[in-house]
């Protein structure tokens, strides 16, 4: 992948859709480049140890547990060398307590590769970690998991019945995904609500939707954008062009449950509100390397045209969607309208290990216009309307109607 097709704001963390765990989560989480260690290091691994670190300690328990341990169930099987080296790898980097910050062994880091390429069976959500719980940031509009009752939010407490909580973002998706047709059995524990709740799920090939719009009775133009992919662009220009035929001077673009995408479509579809120059997102490296900002190529379309925008958000909007609504947002352009977003805005390195084996590391976060982190807890909506599940089942949005009631007295 060139740079311009690196994700962004969290399409990597994980997801169990058809682009497959190293790609729809969001443009919070960005991949750079995939490197070797000894290009991006520049020196040779055997120049790398510490020199003020101990090791003894590491070497005396391997020499223990070579000595000493007894196997004592059959299904386990007794570590090579190689795998040895492997987990305390993974320990390490468990040690910085960053979920996006993963080390991949070979098979992980193949089937991660492949996944970006290709599609496989999945329940259609996006997960990511809050405050050390393993969190859905969003089903997929139409997904299983969607149909299933699944939410915004709900914590995973366990997957077929094994604990899940605190489980790494990577391996969930790992035991979450499988092939189509087969089942798997979700807990759940919802804010604010007593019982727990436990949900099974057919797996599928899922097809992720992009866009829809239509115009309303009263004039007001919709777009709901689902997600930042690929082709995003071009739909949402032509979502742009029917506004425009339609004639309508007020708009509503939905982003919740938009867990995010493409960095280079959050950055395009914002150029098309923004005059040149603009900023769009900052990509902060916090004195690591240079920042790298992301500004407006000014296509400006709404320039001399009256335009009253509002912006739906929710916790399931992530990533580029924050990106998105962000820029607009701070630049003056839209009202966020909804409940606080995600916050998930971290950017990661891929880095080649050699042997098949990967690391995948957190090296920036992105910033909006006005330096706000995206992960400090997301962007606090302009106008606060909350949508409970009852109103999504009796077909009420309290949210749009409180975007719509903004846009009659513009």
């Amino acid at each position: 992948m060139n740079r311009t097709q690196m994700m962004a704001a969290g399409f990597v963390a994980a997801v169990m859709l058809a682009f497959g765990i190293g790609v729809f989560t969001g443009v919070t989480e960005r991949l750079h480049n995939v490197v070797s260690a000894a290009s991006l290091f520049g020196f040779q691994s055997q120049n790398t140890e510490p020199q003020d670190v101990d090791f003894s300690k590491f070497w005396q328990v391997w020499k223990l547990l070579n000595d000493n341990f007894v196997q004592t169930h059959s299904s386990s099987s007794i570590p090579t060398d190689e795998q040895k080296m492997y987990g305390a790898i993974a320990g390490l980097t468990d040690s910085y307590d960053d979920p996006y910050t993963v080390f991949l062994p070979p098979p992980d880091a193949k089937q991660f590769n492949e996944d970006i390429k290709g599609s496989f069976g999945g329940v259609g959500m996006e997960l990511g970690e809050r405050n050390g719980s393993l969190t859905v940031v969003s089903p997929l509009k139409g997904s299983p998991a969607e149909r299933a009752g699944v939410q915004s939010g709900d914590t995973i407490l366990a997957i077929d019945g094994a604990p899940a909580e605190h489980l790494a973002v990577e391996r969930a998706v790992k035991l979450i995904r499988g092939e189509v047709g087969t089942k798997v059995k979700l807990l759940l524990q919802r804010e604010g609500a007593l019982e727990r709740i436990e949900v099974v799920i057919t797996r599928e090939t899922i097809q992720i939707p992009i866009i829809n719009t239509y115009a309303r009775s009263d004039g007001i133009f919709i777009i709901e954008l689902y997600s930042f992919s690929e082709n995003s662009v071009d739909l949402f220009r032509s979502a742009l062009r029917k506004h425009f035929e339609s004639g309508s001077t007020k708009m509503i673009l939905d982003l919740r449950g938009n867990p995010g995408g493409y960095l280079d479509a959050a950055v395009e579809m914002a150029s098309y509100f923004l005059p040149v120059g603009d900023m769009v997102v900052t990509e902060d490296f916090s004195g690591k390397g240079d920042n790298v900002q992301h500004r407006s190529s000014g296509y400006n379309v709404f320039v001399n045209k009256k335009l009253s925008m509002a912006i739906l958000v929710n916790q399931g909007s992530a990533s580029a969607s924050e990106i998105l609504a962000g820029a607009l947002s701070q630049h003056g352009v839209a009202k966020l309208v909804g409940t606080r977003t995600f916050g998930k805005g971290s950017v990661q390195q891929l880095i080649e290990l050699g042997g098949g084996a990967e690391l995948k590391i957190t090296v920036a976060q992105w910033l909006t216009p006005n330096g706000q982190s995206i992960s400090d807890g997301g962007l606090k909506p302009d106008i606060a309307a909350d949508r409970t599940q009852e109103e999504v089942t009796a077909g009420k949005d309290p949210q749009k109607d409180a975007a719509v009631a903004w846009l009659i007295t513009q």
